[in-house]
């Protein structure tokens, strides 16, 4: 135990990241949940409240032109956009993750039907999120399109002449498994389909690529590793090229090319704007605003490459402390495959976990038997990681109860 414990002060002495804790809210736990809700960055409370007292409370209605409330989702999409690997101009923010994805799918079949009017099949992540694979089947009913759930891996395969669109998640929710973004979309572009890419658990926490990659359409939380806060509003991306041909199935007043002009017929406006539905929900927009100043002088490859230190320190920390045939972890070793989580299989995750958050440790449960622990490289330190393997194999062995 003592060379781990050196070992993890030697890592976080030599870490770049390590001042970035201090601009986050934390107590004395050690909180690996950051893949569900992100922690608190410092700065939020003061921001919200300057919005609350001054911006609405005094200057109310004017704060839409002199607080920049009316230019918040396109502004703050830009502040998201080179931690996805995108230029500015492509991304807004507003709604939630399941209404974005609704944005995107129909968007994607109306644009590859503009090339092709016979295509009518949309492929689906058959391992997504459930609420992904929900949306996928009302926009397939919507749109009259056959759905095909299909295996990541087994995509390139399933593609061809009938597919409009393919939904995929970059990293599995469940397991922590990262999907190769490059080749599959590439495969998708190659049977002349168009990809949508959901980065609910890659945004914030590893590079994604859009421009490099030609992703067409992606969404993303904000609450995970963009630290937004709970319910905080989504992001939609759509590549330049598409822009003028993006039919939104949602077209509100804020995405109109003449918002204020109160106009029956509906024109969208150019650029990402078009993704606007209505009002931005302002208070969460602006906490979210205040919330990514924490990525102030960071890269997105210095918080990969802790996050792969962190994480394979964790499982040589669980190897070492943990008996053998114990847990077993989902998370795929080889890095290129992994993404910010490690998910162990347990068969009585569900008590372990209630006892290591009783512990300090706080993780999360996924029905029936997984325990999941997210490595937010901005606030989680080497010491950290130890402490919580050292306290899951003191519950395994009975003494957390």
């Amino acid at each position: 135990m003592s060379e781990l414990v050196s070992k993890a002060e030697k890592l976080d002495a030599a870490d770049e990241l390590a001042a970035k804790r201090a601009e986050f809210v934390l107590d004395e736990a050690v909180y690996l949940d950051g893949n569900s809700l992100g922690a608190l960055p410092a700065a939020v409370p003061g921001r919200v409240e300057d919005v609350v007292r001054r911006q609405w409370g005094e200057l109310r209605i004017r704060s839409w032109t002199e607080g920049g409330w009316w230019t918040a989702p396109e502004r703050i999409g830009d502040r998201i956009a080179p931690l996805v690997g995108a230029a500015a101009g492509q991304i807004v923010v507003g709604d939630s993750t399941s209404v974005n994805v609704f944005k995107a799918l129909v968007g994607a079949v109306r644009l590859a039907r503009l090339a092709d009017p016979d295509r009518d099949e949309i492929v689906v992540d058959a391992t997504t999120f459930p609420t992904d694979g929900y949306i996928a089947e009302s926009a397939a009913r919507m749109t009259g399109c056959a759905l095909r759930p299909v295996a990541p891996s087994e995509v390139p395969g399933a593609l061809g002449d009938r597919t409009a669109v393919v939904l995929l998640n970059h990293v599995d929710y469940r397991t922590g498994r990262l999907h190769d973004l490059p080749s599959l979309t590439a495969a998708v572009h190659a049977a002349g389909a168009l990809v949508v890419w959901d980065l609910c658990h890659s945004a914030g926490a590893l590079p994604v690529g859009l421009d490099e990659y030609g992703v067409d359409l992606a969404v993303g939380c904000t609450y995970k590793y963009l630290n937004g806060g709970p319910g905080s509003p989504a992001f939609l991306h759509v590549r330049a090229e598409l822009q003028d041909r993006f039919d939104s199935p949602l077209p509100g007043w804020n995405s109109h090319a003449e918002p204020f002009g109160m106009r029956p017929a509906y024109e969208p406006a150019a650029g990402a704007v078009r993704g606007r539905v209505g009002t931005p929900d302002i208070l969460s927009m602006l906490a979210l605003e205040a919330a990514l100043e924490v990525w102030d002088g960071v890269t997105i490859d210095a918080v990969r490459a802790k996050s792969l230190a962190l994480t394979d320190f964790f499982l040589s920390c669980v190897e070492e402390y943990v008996p053998g045939g114990r847990v077993e972890c989902l998370t795929p070793r080889a890095h290129g495959e992994r993404g910010s989580q490690i998910a162990l299989r347990c068969p009585d995750a569900g008590t372990v976990m209630e006892r290591l958050i009783r512990r300090g440790v706080v993780g999360d449960f996924r029905h029936p038997d997984v325990l999941r622990f997210g490595f937010t490289p901005l606030y989680v330190g080497f010491g950290d990681v130890e402490r919580a393997a050292r306290v899951l194999a003191e519950v395994l062995a009975g003494s957390g109860a």
